[in-house]
Formats: structure tokens, sequence, C-alpha cells
């Protein structure tokens, strides 16, 4: 019997399946730490691993019986993916579950930066009676026939361009391969340069890859080709901004507000992000429903059984072609 060893601590609702076939190790009350994973792991068929936790060289060395890494995410950056391959070992993830919760996150930073909903509730509660309300107060942008530019346009930023559609938006994208004209026609979007796009949007979504071209994809220097009224949001991963250069960017005015679901540094924003009102923040949300959570363990189960037994599609990685 194979045997299955998940790294992450949570809720066995999802996992049913995966339970009744093999041998399954879970954690007890916490994660797995990685030096606990390290000792298990020659014993093991499969790892179940998080997006947080690094399926390195050193790991994958020691797993000697290692097959497949079914990771509980759509983003795969925590996994040396290249290494995998040259030792055989299958790598699969969890795109569809992720890609409506995302999307809608996406969208709702969007309306939330725009709208001043955090900046205004914040005020509201600490201020009462003494916040100023009036018709030319609290002044947010509009939305609707707007210009949104989406880079990467995947799973996530195609589900996001129907959103945006729906709110009357014109939707550009930047994509590391064009669209074809069909896609482009059924998600109501138009193609255009990097450059173009930062150029033109009013909002600009990051819904790519954490790859070393993607990183840092935008700085200081494209924070300038950008309108000053843009509001750029980030549900991808942090190190796709530069975050000193986006905080530079939105103290100076050089670009109007961001909303950010992810940061450059690890699970928490640079200190001076927290005392900017023209920032929404969330804590790294995207597919924070019970729901969600529910259907991704399920997706994890369909990859390893999948794998086991070629009974049912496997949504395994391949190595990106570059940006």
């Amino acid at each position: 019997m194979a045997k299955i060893l998940v790294t992450y601590d949570m809720f066995r609702e999802g996992f049913e399946e995966l339970v009744e076939k093999y041998d399954v190790t879970f954690p007890d009350g916490k994660d797995f730490s990685y030096e606990e994973v390290m000792s298990m792991i020659p014993e093991y068929d499969v790892l179940c691993s998080m997006f947080d936790f690094p399926v390195n060289k050193e790991l994958m060395d020691h797993a000697i019986n290692l097959k497949l890494v079914a990771n509980y995410a759509v983003g795969y950056d925590n996994i040396d993916i290249p290494y995998a391959i040259e030792k055989g070992i299958t790598v699969a993830n969890t795109p569809d579950p992720v890609t409506a919760p995302t999307a809608n996150l996406a969208l709702a930073l969007m309306l939330d930066a725009a709208r001043r909903v955090t900046e205004c509730d914040r005020h509201l509660r600490t201020e009462g009676k003494n916040m100023k309300i009036g018709v030319l107060e609290n002044l947010g942008v509009g939305v609707t026939g707007q210009t949104l530019g989406i880079i990467g346009m995947g799973r996530i930023g195609q589900a996001l361009a129907k959103r945006a559609n729906a709110c009357g938006m014109e939707v550009l994208y930047h994509n590391r391969r064009q669209l074809d004209l069909e896609a482009e026609t059924r998600f109501g979007v138009e193609y255009v340069s990097f450059d173009e796009l930062l150029d033109r949007s009013d909002f600009i979504s990051l819904n790519a890859p954490h790859t070393p071209e993607t990183y840092h994809l935008i700085g200081e220097e494209e924070f300038k080709k950008m309108k000053s009224s843009a509001i750029l949001i980030n549900t991808a991963r942090g190190p796709l901004v530069d975050e000193r250069a986006l905080i530079k960017a939105l103290k100076e005015g050089t670009i109007h507000a961001a909303g950010l679901d992810v940061f450059e540094f690890g699970d928490y924003p640079l200190p001076e992000l927290l005392e900017l009102e023209n920032v929404v923040l969330t804590p790294h949300i995207g597919t924070q429903t019970e729901q969600t959570r529910v259907e991704m363990a399920k997706a994890v189960c369909d990859n390893v059984i999948g794998f086991l037994e070629d009974d049912r599609p496997v949504k395994r990685v391949t190595p990106f072609f570059k940006w």
C-alpha cells in the first residue's frame, strides 16, 4: 500500500477517499516542520505539501521512495521543479478550486481601493461623528468605464476578465503568449505589450506566477510608466512587486493606490505599508473560504489517486515558458 505524508494540519473533510485507500500520515495539532518531514520522508511514496513548505533539492535527495509531490495550491514556487523532473518526481497542483475565489478577491480589492471602503470604515470607527461627511468628502474613483490591465492571463486572469466585463470595464492583458482570437473574443480582452498595458490601464492586476523572470516585474521604472491615477492589485505572489518601490510610489503619488493580498518578504507587509491610507491589505486570503479549502483537499486527493491508479486526470506541473 502506498504511503502518503501530508505536511499541513487541517480538517479532514475532503481527504476521505485518500484515507480509505492508502496509509496516510497527518500532523496532529500543528504542521510538520521541515526537519520532521526530512526525518520521515524516506518511508513515503507521496508528499502532500502546502504552498509555503519548501520541497528542495536536499529534501528530494533524502526522499528515496518519493514519486509524487501533490501541492495544496495553484502556485508551486516552493518546489524545485527542474530538480524534481531530473529526479523523475511528478509534481501536481490544484488550479481549479482556487480560480473563482482568487478572482473574486482581486475584484474586491479593486473595488475597495477605488471606493476607499476600508479607509472610510477605519475613519468612521475611530472618529465617529467627528468624521467629515459631505458631497465632496471621501471621494473615490469609478470602476465602470475604466481600463483594467491584467498581467498573466491564465485561469485566474481569465476569471477576473469576466468579472471586469460585468462591471463595464475595458480589459487589456499581457501574457507570456497571446491567446487565440476565439479566446480573446470570449473573454472580451485585448492583447497589448507590457509597456502599453502600464501606460493605458487605470487598474493593473498581477495574476502571473513567480519565476526568476517575473521577480520584481513591477518596480520603480514600471511605476513611472503608470498613470498617476493607477491602482495596483496583487493577488499572485509578493515578489512580483518591489515592495520598497511600491511604498515610494504610493507616498509620492506616482500611483494612486494599491490592494495587496501577498507581500514580498513573507506573510507580512513592510511596516511602512501599514501606515499608508491608500493601500488595502489582506493576509493572503485568496482561497480562504471553507468551501474552497475542502475543494482543494479533494483536488489533492484526485491528483494522488489519479497518479497511483491512473483512473482520473492529474494536474501535472510543467516548467514555465519564459515570460
